[in-house]
């Protein structure tokens, strides 16, 4: 069975993005880039709603090939292009979506039969929306939260109100430059 990994970043107040979805107030690193490229590595599918894909399709096709591309940021593309896109949307077309499965309707059932498939790793990048729909049907296997040491005092949160407790086992950490903390954690059943 597929794990399903969420990758975010989040504001020391727990936000993953300002309040109409901008994320400049993270200042992610190089290192930061070469970390996420490690967890690609056991990574085959990338699982986002809309506007997450909508936002990392606007750069990452094409980021190998730009002037002055890092070495993490052409690994990373690389990856991006090769990996198996599942967007969550009621309105991205079907059409000229390259390597893309698209999710229109029951998402949890529609998810569980993709951990079911055999393949590599599952991972989320942002999409606080669907992560949270995901959170509550105990589809996440593991979380990649990074905090930044930023404050945003409005905006989009990670977590809201949920039916139930949940708890978590800190797994491994990683700290980086600029001042962002990784922490990997497990689900408890």
């Amino acid at each position: 069975m597929r794990n399903l990994i969420l990758v975010v970043h989040i504001s020391l107040d727990g936000f993953v993005a300002g309040t109409k979805g901008e994320l400049d107030g993270f200042d992610a690193s190089e290192e930061n880039l070469r970390f996420v490229c490690s967890l690609t590595e056991g990574a085959d599918a990338t699982l986002m709603g809309r506007i997450s894909y909508e936002l990392l399709n606007e750069w990452w096709p094409t980021a190998a090939t730009r002037a002055g591309a890092t070495t993490a940021q052409i690994d990373y593309s690389n990856w991006y292009n090769a990996a198996q896109k599942i967007a969550v949307s009621k309105t991205l077309p079907d059409e000229h979506l390259h390597n893309t499965v698209i999710i229109r309707d029951n998402i949890e059932e529609e998810v569980s039969k993709l951990k079911q498939q055999p393949g590599k790793n599952i991972l989320i990048f942002g999409s606080p929306s669907i992560a949270q729909l995901l959170i509550e049907a105990d589809l996440i296997d593991s979380y990649w939260i990074f905090i930044n040491p930023v404050i945003f005092g409005k905006g989009i949160k990670l977590f809201t109100e949920s039916s139930k407790m949940l708890k978590f086992t800190l797994v491994s950490s990683k700290s980086f430059p600029n001042g962002e903390f990784g922490l990997h954690y497990v689900a408890h059943a």
